[in-house]
């Protein structure tokens, strides 16, 4: 395992315009859209973080605030808020853009769990995370609450 790494190190934003292609029968973006983008960049952040290939384990708490419209600019933002011995928790932020007048909203919220693999498939160890602002920090405490539901829930029969 290698030295610690602050969220900022895994910091990922991707960028894409919505075209007719990404429509749902309501003439929005479909949300499998939006949920496939999310899992691309919380991969990337993961992967950023444990420097090596991360498989998704996890989605939850995927909030839908508003709807994103054909023609807007999507931006991703990820970065892991947490980690187990294997496992990451990245938050990601989702925000719409109207190109016309540069109004951007945050249309989506979504926690993931990633968990970083070896050359066999396996769960590996990752690199602590440290937090380095106030925020990092809250962040971090937030999502190990959420990391330990998880883990309670699996125990339920």
């Amino acid at each position: 395992m290698t030295d610690e790494k602050t969220p900022s190190q895994s910091r990922t934003e991707l960028a894409e315009l919505m075209m007719p292609q990404h429509a749902n029968i309501l003439g929005k973006v479909f949300g499998g859209t939006i949920l496939s983008l999310i899992d691309k960049a919380a991969a990337a952040a993961a992967i950023r973080h444990a420097g090596r290939i991360a498989v998704t384990a996890t989605f939850d708490q995927v909030a839908f605030h508003a709807p994103i419209e054909i023609g807007e600019l999507v931006r991703i933002v990820a970065s892991v808020h947490a980690v187990g011995r294997s496992s990451m928790e990245v938050g990601v932020e989702v925000h719409a853009t109207n190109i016309a007048t540069g109004v951007t909203r945050h249309t989506n919220t979504c926690f993931v769990t990633m968990v970083a693999i070896d050359e066999a498939g396996r769960p590996t160890a990752v690199p602590p995370l440290r937090a380095e602002t106030d925020e990092e920090r809250a962040l971090e405490a937030a999502a190990r609450e959420r990391m330990a539901a998880r883990k309670q829930a699996r125990r339920r029969p």
